[in-house]
């Protein structure tokens, strides 16, 4: 584990986080460069950003590796806002690997639909058919909308793509051991499910699990933030 000395300040989390992630990487460059992943996945934005550079932004550029953001809950920013217009297009995506444009109120072209071949950013994604809840890809470093929309799409046997899951979950675990709790973690969904074919992701679902009740010993590790780290703790 790590121990954070910058303060939780919206918008900047990359500075509270990054160092850490770059200095895995830079690790597994160094001992292990076999097992350099070719793209990264951050639990977090890329360039739906109130700056247009979030952290999957920084950590792709610092690393000089393709990077996807892959949020969880939408970040509002240029009049983007969680209204009952956006649950609406929520409701209406129907299958896994739908997804829809996040249109910015200044006009800024902050997404698309897959496939369309502009400028483009940022858009929800319903990532397996039985999910009532996107995920916000938005583009970090090194990677098209497109190809960041259908990579996630492929990782995906459940709401989360598989590597930032399995790298959750290894974090927790690893937590657990290091803190002295007795007992598993608590446990996810396990039902095990066969992944259909790119790009439409699988049909099953994690059931989620409580929060930790060391929140702030599992933000301090900074395995759970990208696949980089699941890759890493295979040489342990």
């Amino acid at each position: 584990m790590v121990s954070l000395t910058a303060p939780y300040v919206s918008g900047f989390l990359a500075f509270r986080e990054v160092p850490f992630l770059l200095e895995l990487v830079q690790q597994l460059r160094e001992k292990e460069p076999d097992l350099m992943p070719q793209v990264l996945l951050v639990d977090g934005n890329g360039v739906l950003h109130h700056q247009g550079f979030g952290m999957a932004c920084h950590l792709g550029v610092l690393t000089d590796l393709p990077c996807v953001g892959v949020a969880k809950k939408l970040l509002q920013v240029d009049g983007l806002e969680n209204d009952a217009l956006h649950k609406e297009k929520i409701r209406l995506l129907q299958a896994g690997g739908d997804s829809f444009p996040l249109l910015g109120g200044s006009g800024t072209v902050l997404g698309m639909p897959t496939g369309v071949p502009l400028p483009s950013l940022s858009q929800a994604l319903k990532s397996h058919d039985r999910s009532t809840r996107p995920l916000y890809v938005s583009v970090g470093h090194k990677m098209s909308l497109e190809a960041a929309v259908r990579l996630t799409c492929c990782c995906c046997k459940f709401r989360i793509p598989e590597p930032v899951r399995q790298a959750d979950f290894c974090s927790r675990e690893h937590i657990r051991k290091a803190l002295g709790h007795p007992g598993p973690p608590t446990p996810r969904s396990l039902k095990a499910q066969r992944p259909k074919a790119c790009p439409r992701g699988d049909s099953g679902e994690s059931a989620g699990s409580a929060p930790s009740p060391h929140r702030q010993a599992d933000r301090a590790t900074s395995w759970g933030r990208c696949s980089a780290a699941q890759l890493q703790l295979r040489q342990r």
